[in-house]
This record gives structure tokens, C-alpha cells and sequence, in this order.
């Protein structure tokens, strides 16, 4: 696999409940692992193969770290005191040289103001871990029957976030969604152990992140924006508990390495998971003084973004300037039933699937709402009900690679997006085994 498909892949990001069961699993691996390899071995959920995460080759953090007992790696943390700062600092904070780069996701008239001077398509790409295979192959199906309009705003969060930087980028960077979402496993985005602030170390991440946001995609982003396209991608400013949308194509057309490093952090944080992975610091300044804020997942504030909430409100007049409203769920939307263990990871895992497809049902009827109201054609494509690939866990190329090609296949289809959001689904059946079994 070359490097560029090993970096791009991390964007499926497990959800932070799959990741805890991983990481509890790879505790119990560590250890006996150690004895023979200097690299931990930890299996995935599901599966019976360990799977070794990459080893850093630096003298700053030696591979063995990670198999040392979990108690003295948090007692080896020192993590540097945060420079204080207030509330006041904190709404007023800026990137230093880059006003235009973000602004929060809540302010109306900033939204307003980002937006391209002339209407059009907007793509919107939603959360969904390693189901983002979904919406990599469906905006390819969509290339490959002719069907992918030029959109004029294209937003992302959490996996979204990191597919959408190279849908805004053009069908020419298809392949790199293609090769990442059928090729990535567990051991290619992290390093088992505690930073003190997440249990998995994502310096892999950050490090393939360096090496493929290139000055050539840059300067692709970077002539987008110049020709009034906007890209958007989202984090949660966990200081502000408040979320924050980054220009991006305004950040590319910037220049120089300070908004190449600032772009790249940007989408490390977009889908660092809290618990999960390490939070990502991002230094801005304020009132004369400098400080850095903490960012998560974009997802912890919504799982996708149109516009602020108060415009998508039902007592909301605001109506898009767009002409056609794409919205991609790269998530499954039913419930699931599932036995589940007496176990904190479990318990968790049910809990924040329940509660993530409860969130975007919601929010695809605001959106709906919105469209209606805007006069423009809403359009929603989610995975299909009868999809039922199995996945050993996370990041399965064989789960990814069954779920790219559905998407891939409805790209293709004759109607690739329904008119109105999924319908909600109705009591589940029961079947005579079910019956049978529950006696």
C-alpha cells in the first residue's frame, strides 16, 4: 500500500465507544506481547488476528513505551500547565496572521459573510467513523456516471471533514478515497497507550497528515477558494464548549508553512475522537496576550454542518443561498439489536450509537425543513437498510471495501439521493428462530 492510501484511510476514525473497546482489549494483549517483540500485539474487535501498531523509529519515544503497564505510563505523563485565559480572551481569540481562518459555528452574520458570492450545489458530509467507505464510493460512483456537480460549499465533520478536502478538490483525487477505504487497517493510524489524554496515541496520524497534505493539494484548495468555493470543516472547542468552522480554502490561499501546519492540525483535531485520541492544541491570540485552545472532534457538536442552528431553527425565515442541498450519511441510521456484555465498553458503545443516530435523524429534519423553506432541492443518500456486510472491527478492509462499493454502486444508481430524509423504521419483525430462541 503506498504511503498515500495509509494516511488518507485514517479519516474513518472509529467512534470513541469502538476505540474504548480496543483500547481495553489491547491492555490485556500488551502485556504477554511484550515478552517476545519490543511492539505490543492488540486485537480488534471481532477478530482473532493481532494486529501491531506502527512503532515510532525516534530516540524521543521508544516503541517499548507502549507495553509498559498502563498505571506507569500515567505516572510518566507530564503534561506542560495550559497558559490561563478567560472567557472574554476566549471569544475574541484569533489566529495570529490569519483573521478570515475560522469562526464560530453559531454566529450568523460570519456565516453569512464566508458564504460564495453566487449560489450553488453544497455537499455535506457527515461523521460516521469507518463507514465513511460509504460516502468515498459514492462520490465516485458519482464521477463514473457523470452525476457530480461542481459544488460551490463543500462541509465536513469528523470522517466527513477529512473526505471533504479532497472532494473539494476534484474527481482527479477519487483514487485516493478509493485506495484509503478499502486498504486501511487498525495498525496503520495509532500506537496503543495512554497519552494522559486519550488512550491511544495518534502520532501516527499526525505524521502521515505531514506527508500528504501537499503543497500540490494546497494550491488545488488554495484556486478553489480563489474562484469563490468554499470549504468548511469543523472542531469542537471543548475550552468554549462551542464549535468552530474553519475555512479552509481560506487558510490554503494563505500560503507558507504556518497555514500548511494550521490546515494539517485542523483535520488531525476534526477527528480526534475525546477519550479516543489526544486533543489537538491550537495557539491563538487574544487581547495581547497568546494561548492555546483545546479541539476535538467536530462531531461532539452535531454531526454534520449546514448552517448554524439558529438558521436551520423552525422559527427560522433564513432561507440557503444554494441551489441544491447534498447531504451524505456516512452512518448506519437503524436500530441494531445486539445482546450487550456487562461491560463498560459495551454499555458505552451501544449507548453512543443509540444516541448518534438519534442526532442525525434530527438533524436531517431540520435540514429538510430548511431546504423546503430555502426553496431548493433537498437531497440525502445514507447506507442502504440492506447492507449487512460483517466487520471484525475497526478499519476491516473487507467491511470497508463491501461498504465502498454500495456506496460506489449507488453513486452509479439512477437515484443516488432520495428527496426527503430516510424513513423512520417502524417496530422490528420477529421471526419464528427469534421466538423460538427466546424461550
Amino acid at each position: 500500500m503506498n504511503i498515500k492510501a495509509k494516511w488518507y484511510a485514517w479519516m474513518a476514525a472509529a467512534p470513541v465507544a469502538a476505540l474504548l473497546v480496543l483500547w481495553v482489549q489491547a491492555q490485556s494483549a500488551a502485556q504477554p506481547a511484550a515478552q517476545g517483540s519490543n511492539v505490543p500485539a492488540t486485537i480488534t474487535p471481532g477478530s482473532q488476528r493481532p494486529v501491531r501498531p506502527r512503532t515510532r523509529q525516534s530516540a524521543k519515544k521508544p516503541p517499548v513505551a507502549a507495553a509498559q503497564p498502563q498505571q506507569q505510563q500515567q505516572q510518566q505523563q507530564h503534561l506542560p500547565a495550559r497558559v490561563p485565559f478567560t472567557a472574554a480572551d476566549e471569544a475574541a481569540a484569533a489566529i495570529p496572521g490569519m483573521p478570515e481562518a475560522r469562526f464560530w459555528a453559531d454566529s450568523t452574520a460570519d456565516f453569512k459573510a464566508a458564504l460564495p458570492a453566487q449560489p450553488g450545489p453544497w455537499l455535506v458530509l457527515s461523521s460516521g467513523g469507518a463507514d465513511g467507505a460509504f460516502g468515498a464510493g459514492l462520490l465516485n460512483g458519482l464521477t463514473a456516471a457523470g452525476k457530480r456537480p461542481n459544488y460551490s460549499v463543500v462541509t465536513g465533520v469528523s470522517t466527513g471533514a477529512l473526505i471533504a478536502p479532497f472532494a473539494f478538490a476534484g474527481p482527479h483525487y477519487d483514487q485516493v478515497l478509493r485506495s484509503a477505504y478499502t486498504k486501511i487497517t487498525a495498525a496503520d493510524i495509532f500506537e496503543v497507550g495512554s497519552t494522559g489524554e486519550s488512550f491511544l496515541d495518534s502520532w501516527p496520524l499526525k505524521d502521515l497528515i505531514a506527508k500528504e497534505i501537499t503543497p500540490a493539494l494546497l494550491s488545488d484548495i488554495a484556486a478553489e477558494y480563489k474562484r469563490g468555493r468554499r470549504l468548511f470543516v469543523v472542531t469542537t472547542d471543548l475550552d468554549a464548549e462551542r464549535s468552530v468552522v474553519w475555512n479552509m480554502g481560506a487558510i490554503a490561499a494563505h500560503g507558507g508553512d504556518e497555514a500548511a501546519n494550521l490546515f494539517r492540525s485542523v483535520l488531525l483535531a476534526s477527528s480526534a475522537i475525546p477519550g479516543g485520541f489526544p486533543p489537538v492544541l491550537i495557539n491563538v491570540e487574544a487581547n495581547g496576550k497568546r494561548f492555546a485552545e483545546m479541539h476535538v472532534d467536530g462531531g461532539v457538536g452535531g454531526q454534520f454542518f449546514v448552517a448554524p442552528a439558529a438558521l436551520l431553527a423552525s422559527t427560522s425565515n433564513y432561507q440557503l443561498p444554494a441551489t441544491q442541498l447534498y447531504i451524505v450519511v456516512d452512518s448506519g441510521l437503524d436500530p441494531a439489536f445486539d445482546v450487550v456484555e456487562r461491560s463498560t465498553p459495551a454499555i458505552l458503545a451501544q449507548a453512543v450509537d443509540t444516541a448518534v443516530k438519534v442526532d442525525t435523524r434530527l438533524m436531517l429534519d431540520r435540514s429538510y425543513i430548511a431546504a423546503k423553506r430555502s426553496n431548493i432541492g433537498f437531497n440525502a443518500a445514507s447506507i442502504p437498510q440492506d447492507f449487512s456486510a460483517p466487520s471484525r472491527g475497526p478499519f476491516d478492509p473487507d467491511y470497508m471495501t463491501a461498504l465502498f462499493k454500495a456506496g460506489y454502486d449507488q453513486g452509479r444508481s439512477a437515484t443516488p439521493f432520495s428527496s426527503e430524509p430516510p424513513a423512520y423504521p417502524g417496530p422490528p419483525e420477529i421471526h419464528s428462530s427469534d421466538k423460538a430462541g427466546a424461550k
